[in-house]
Order: structure tokens, then C-alpha cells, then sequence
């Protein structure tokens, strides 16, 4: 039996910036929460609280804190994305705590941006461990919950469209943010091949740059070219409440996505009001689709080869 009647959320990257916001988000639209990232702290000691949401002060115990002080459902627990075993404890924990596993959101990330001469082998390791690894793990991990759910849940993973554009000047990190929407791609399509029509993984990420740890070196003189991480927490609940067939497999950006659901005015999401901020994703993406999409030949199994040797 469960253990809550309300939908649960796993926000893997929660403790600061969008993933913060996206967690509070989730809780005030009727969600138990599970926060997870690294860092944790004692919410007792935070002064003044609740702490500026890009900052370090922000862990995922004062995220757990605010969200239960305002009477909401949530539970912090402790994840480091590079190790599996973690990661396995975090889902296992996840639902011993609340019973069930509904939604898995995955914002974890690691930066950073230049050229291949430029990006250490170090810096390279941590962005694939922590991006593609982390997501894959979360991903292999949470599987069998949704399995025991009747395959009815959604994951929605902060990665890109994929278009050359954004491999300028960053290849590195692109690798490994192209690395997760291929996830998305490919495992939509493994959900369709099995008839899994309540499933559905889907890809987010900005038009316009949004206020986050991140940006938040460059805001004194960029502030006006950001947007709040609002825009992105109702872009998300936009997509868990759009049905499966609409969302699976999909690119999406916060703003593009909230314009198909009639959203017409982002002035709200506004750091500065009254600015336009500059947008720094392409008007239209090229199709990642071939002709002979569906034909897929012979299909190989390397689960089956490996079975029969």
C-alpha cells in the first residue's frame, strides 16, 4: 500500500537554482518531493532563511526545510551521481519513504564551457560522469520502480535540442548534454516499441537564459537578458500534465513548449521587468528524423546474443 496518496517527485539536483525551484514547484502543485544532490547542511544554522536560492547556503536540507514549512511534502536525501551505488540507495530510499515513484526530474550537471585545447581531461571525466553517467544511472535505477507501478510515471532530463550550433566553443560539455537527449530519444523509443503508452522521458531546456548558480557571476551586468527559474518549473508541470504521446521523446524548450500551451505573456518571468531578454536558442531545430525511420531492419538484441552463447 502506499504510503501517500499524492503523486512523488525525485528532483536529482535539487539543491539550488532551477532544481530548487522546480522541487518548491512541484510541492505546491500537490507533489511529495524527494530533494537530492550533494550538498546538505543544517538548516537550523542558515540565517537569514530561507537562503538566496543560487548561492552555496542553499543545499537540499533548507529546500526540504522551506518546502515543509510551508506545509508541504518533502524529503532531502543525499546523492553523489558519479557512484551507482548511491544512486541505487536514493531510489530505494525514495520509495520505501513514500511508497511509489511517479515523476524523476534530472538537473544534475557539470560546466564547463571551452574549447577541446582548452578543457582538461579531468574537467571532461566529470562533466561525462556526472551528465551522461548520472542520468543513465537514475535512469537504470529507477526502471524497476516504474515496472512495479504498471509503467506509469515520467522522467524529464534538463539537455538540448541537437543542432551543431550548440557544440561551438564547448564541445566537451555538448558531448555529454547531446549524450543525454540521445537517451531521451532512444528510450522513447523503446517505450513505443513495447507499448508502454503511459511512460514518457522528455528533454527541457532554455530560450532565454535562466537566473541560476550558474549565471549568477554575470548577472550584475547581464540581469536584464535572464529569466526566473519559474519559467522553468511551469514548463515542467506543463509536460506532466500533457498526455504521454505528446511529450515522449521530445526536445523541448521552457519557452516554446509553454507557447504550444497558450501561454502568451513571459513578462512575469522577467528578471528585470519591462526588458526583452536576448534569446539564445535557435527559432527551429532540424528534424532528426530519416525516411526509413521506422524500418529498422533486422533488429539485434546483444541481451538474447549473449544468452544464447
Amino acid at each position: 500500500m502506499a504510503k501517500t496518496d499524492k503523486k512523488v517527485a525525485l528532483v536529482v539536483g535539487a539543491s539550488r537554482g532551477i532544481g530548487r525551484q522546480v522541487a518548491v514547484d512541484l510541492a505546491r502543485n500537490g507533489y511529495a518531493v524527494v530533494v537530492a544532490a550533494k550538498s546538505t547542511s543544517d538548516p537550523s544554522t542558515v540565517h537569514p532563511f530561507p537562503p538566496d536560492p543560487n548561492s552555496p547556503a542553499s543545499t537540499i536540507s533548507t529546500v526540504e526545510r522551506e518546502i515543509r514549512d510551508a506545509g508541504l511534502e518533502a524529503t532531502a536525501i543525499p546523492v553523489d551521481t558519479r557512484d551507482y551505488a548511491t544512486i541505487q540507495n536514493l531510489l530505494a530510499q525514495t520509495v520505501e519513504t513514500y511508497g511509489r515513484l511517479d515523476v524523476v526530474v534530472y538537473n544534475s550537471g557539470a560546466i564547463w564551457w571551452a574549447s577541446v585545447e582548452n578543457t582538461p581531461m579531468k574537467r571532461f571525466q566529470l562533466m561525462q560522469r556526472v551528465n551522461v553517467e548520472g542520468l543513465y544511472g537514475v535512469v537504470q535505477a529507477a526502471l524497476p520502480y516504474f515496472a512495479k507501478g504498471g509503467w506509469k510515471g515520467r522522467i524529464v532530463v534538463v539537455s538540448p535540442p541537437i543542432y551543431s550550433r550548440f557544440f561551438r566553443g564547448k564541445t566537451a560539455y555538448a558531448m555529454g548534454k547531446v549524450g543525454m537527449s540521445v537517451l531521451t530519444k532512444g528510450l522513447a523509443m523503446d517505450w513505443e516499441r513495447k507499448g508502454r503508452k503511459d511512460m514518457a522521458i522528455t528533454s527541457i531546456w532554455p530560450a532565454v537564459a535562466v537566473q541560476s548558480a550558474a549565471t549568477k557571476d554575470a548577472e550584475r551586468e547581464s540581469a536584464h537578458d535572464l529569466r526566473k527559474a519559474t519559467i522553468y518549473s511551469d514548463a515542467i508541470l506543463a509536460m506532466l500534465n500533457s498526455p504521454a504521446a505528446e511529450v515522449n521523446g521530445c526536445l523541448e524548450l521552457d519557452e516554446d513548449f509553454l507557447r504550444k500551451k497558450g501561454v502568451t505573456n513571459f513578462e512575469k518571468y522577467n528578471v528585470v521587468l519591462g526588458s526583452k531578454p536576448r534569446r539564445i536558442m535557435p527559432m527551429e531545430f532540424p528534424d532528426l528524423r530519416a525516411k526509413e525511420q521506422d524500418d529498422e531492419g533486422k533488429r539485434m538484441d546483444s541481451t538474447k546474443l549473449r544468452a544464447k552463447m
